[in-house]
């Protein structure tokens, strides 16, 4: 996989403790938007970097009729996600 680090705007599900569960989200590839919806969670980790708490999703989805797999970052204390490797 390869680290891209692209910020994105995502759609996602907060449980009543706000652990966040993605569903899809909007991102740009070679200059094309383009609107991903996450078919399967394969893992979830949490990790702390400089101190500001991060989760991480591995999922799959069909982009351009190929199975892919990539990692979502979640940042807690800025809200933001980010797609991380694909």
């Amino acid at each position: 996989m390869k680290v891209i680090m692209q910020p994105i705007e995502m759609m996602a599900h907060f449980n009543e403790y706000g652990f966040p569960r993605p569903v899809k989200f909007k991102a740009r590839f070679e200059d094309i938007p383009i609107v991903i919806v996450i078919d399967k969670i394969i893992l979830k980790s949490e990790e702390k970097i400089a101190g500001n708490p991060i989760i991480i999703f591995r999922c799959q989805s069909i982009i351009n009729g190929f199975l892919k797999m990539y990692e979502l970052k979640y940042e807690l204390h800025t809200c933001e996600w980010f797609l991380y490797k694909i």
